[in-house]
């Protein structure tokens, strides 16, 4: 841009590429410190992939700095090293894995819409919603929760836990309401 800044001049420069002259001179005077942050960044890059080499892939952004931090190095923050590692393509393994717990066969029937999608209803103990839930316990095993409200009162009309699937939790807290409810359901 140099020879055209001489040629034409900064301000009709800066209105032909609608940018503010402070904005040109501001990134101009800044030109030195920005080419030192590139080399910071290259020489921080090659020590993330080598602290990452050594975790076998495994490491992310805030092990990986709290690496440098153990190792009595420079300390970086863990946004920086996060900053790096997604500008050089270097990511870390997420431990976290999805439980799938409803497999649903797509040939079973659909269940009827028997209140037709309408959840108001003037007198208590006249409709009734129910709802599923699974709470995990230990060694990847979860307790089912199944409740019944009825919709006038909103209020819990039952609440069996059962460790059995999902839909034999269901049926046993209707009947569990039907029971308590003697008959009204």
């Amino acid at each position: 841009m140099s020879p055209a800044i001489s040629r034409y001049g900064v301000k009709r420069l800066c209105s032909v590429l609608g940018v503010s002259r402070s904005s040109f001179y501001c990134w101009r005077w800044t030109a030195v410190d920005r080419a030192a942050r590139q080399v910071a960044d290259a020489k921080l890059a090659a020590r993330i992939r080598a602290v990452h080499q050594e975790s076998d892939g495994t490491y992310g952004a805030p092990r990986i700095a709290a690496e440098f931090r153990e190792e009595n190095r420079e300390a970086v923050n863990h946004k920086r090293v996060a900053g790096v590692m997604r500008a050089s393509g270097t990511e870390g393994i997420r431990l976290r894995s999805q439980h799938r717990t409803t497999v649903s066969d797509p040939a079973a029937a659909k269940a009827p819409d028997l209140i037709g999608r309408n959840f108001t209803t003037g007198k208590p103990n006249t409709k009734y919603g129910d709802d599923i839930t699974h709470l995990p316990i230990d060694d990847g095993k979860f307790c089912y929760l199944a409740t019944v409200i009825d919709l006038a009162s909103l209020r819990l009309a039952g609440k069996p836990r059962t460790p059995a699937p999902v839909a034999q939790g269901n049926r046993k807290s209707v009947q569990w309401t039907h029971r308590v409810r003697n008959g009204l359901l």
